[in-house]
């Protein structure tokens, strides 16, 4: 396993780059996930407008005023992190590469760097605006294409994606937010994320974004459809290459004959998580005794369990193929959308059969109430968008 970019470029070319140490493996498929969306995404609302399906709207921009105090606020309290953060690494190398996390959320950083980098970030977008300044500002109509919302839409998901994974996380282990409160330690505010708690709360705000500018809700949805697949698939990779915890349970049973010890049964070597004792997956964590050993996450599991990341991110990718193979065969609006929630559903309910998990409501877990619930929501929505096709029918015959 890859903790981080370092140990991932250390152990395949044998570069020692500390300052990798900044970027955690999982954080990296993450990114690459958001980069999947968004990319299907813009090419399914270009082909949605090209169909009539979705429109462009309007917007009013003011052209030639100058910059205006908020701007150059957020302008300076971007710079004055980056500052205040870049110099104390540069200055103190040794000191953060040690423990990059605890680094990035702790109090420490460099005043000079902070006001130093804040001025300049300020002034270059002063400088810049002042650059187009007219005498007399005037204002625009110009027209936006559905596809040139990709980016928001994106940075929405993103951000209150993250909002809800913490919050459905507390909801499923309430212990964890209670320690929170007692320790103080910001660091757990990264740890400890529930996927299904992020689709969740994402989509409702991408919904409202879609609702706000004017784009067809139905249509956007299934826009959106495998872009969504795809990124699952992604970011549970980021759980394999990482090893956050995110396996399976204890697998003990004979190895088939034509699939690999790994994809079979895996212990996670220098997994993320440094996990230590017994657990209630049925194995027991222990140090690294022959082998590759990164300081700090230098253990495995014992028994090797299912590897359910893998599991799934191979799973995602099929129904991601499917899922873009359908998307030009299904014409009824909000039907592939409710195909995506089938799929999504159906595959996390198996998963969770062998995969590592609390109990949430009696012997169920979180995620197969929530899967469960998708499945009948994608059902009533192919249902309810058939029920509006044929009464839409209907009226255009009366």
């Amino acid at each position: 396993m890859y903790p981080t970019l370092y140990h991932a470029l250390l152990d395949l070319t044998g570069l020692d780059w500390p300052m990798l140490k900044f970027l955690n493996s999982f954080g990296f498929f993450v990114a690459l996930a958001f980069m999947g969306a968004y990319w299907t995404l813009v090419l399914e609302l270009k082909r949605k407008e090209g169909l009539g399906l979705i429109k462009a709207s309007v917007q009013k921009v003011t052209i030639g005023a100058p910059a205006t105090p908020a701007e150059l606020a957020v302008q300076a309290l971007t710079g004055f992190i980056l500052g205040w953060k870049g110099l104390y690494i540069v200055l103190h190398t040794a000191e953060v590469t040690a423990d990059p996390p605890g680094f990035l959320l702790s109090g420490k950083g460099s005043l000079l760097g902070g006001v130093a980098v804040a001025a300049l970030l300020a002034w270059l977008l002063w400088r810049e605006k002042e650059k187009k300044r007219l005498k007399e500002p005037r204002t625009e109509t110009v027209t936006i294409h559905p596809a040139q919302h990709g980016n928001n839409i994106t940075i929405t998901a993103a951000v209150w994606g993250f909002i809800g994974a913490k919050l459905f996380h507390w909801l499923e282990s309430p212990r964890d937010f209670f320690d929170l409160v007692a320790t103080g330690n910001v660091a757990d505010l990264v740890s400890g994320l529930t996927m299904y708690g992020g689709l969740i709360v994402a989509g409702i705000m991408v919904v409202r974004y879609f609702r706000k500018h004017g784009m067809a809700v139905l249509p956007s949805m299934d826009a959106a459809a495998p872009g969504l697949m795809l990124a699952y698939g992604i970011g549970r990779l980021g759980c394999q290459v990482s090893g956050d915890g995110d396996w399976g349970i204890a697998n003990i049973a004979p190895k088939p004959g034509w699939i690999p010890q790994w994809l079979w049964s895996y212990d996670y070597p220098n997994n993320v998580n440094a996990v230590l004792g017994p657990h209630r997956g049925g194995y027991v964590g222990q140090p690294i005794t022959d082998g590759t050993c990164f300081e700090g996450y230098c253990t495995h599991l014992v028994p090797g369990v299912f590897p359910t990341p893998l599991y799934e991110t191979i799973m995602c990718l099929l129904l991601f193929a499917a899922l873009w193979w359908l998307r030009k065969r299904i014409s009824l609006p909000g039907v592939l959308f409710s195909v995506y929630l089938i799929m999504n559903g159906v595959e996390r309910f198996l998963i969770e059969k062998i995969r590592v998990n609390e109990p949430f409501l009696g012997s169920w877990t979180q995620a197969e109430v929530i899967s469960i619930s998708l499945i009948i929501l994608g059902t009533a929505g192919i249902l309810w968008s058939r029920k509006r096709h044929i009464d839409g029918k209907h009226q255009v015959a009366h």
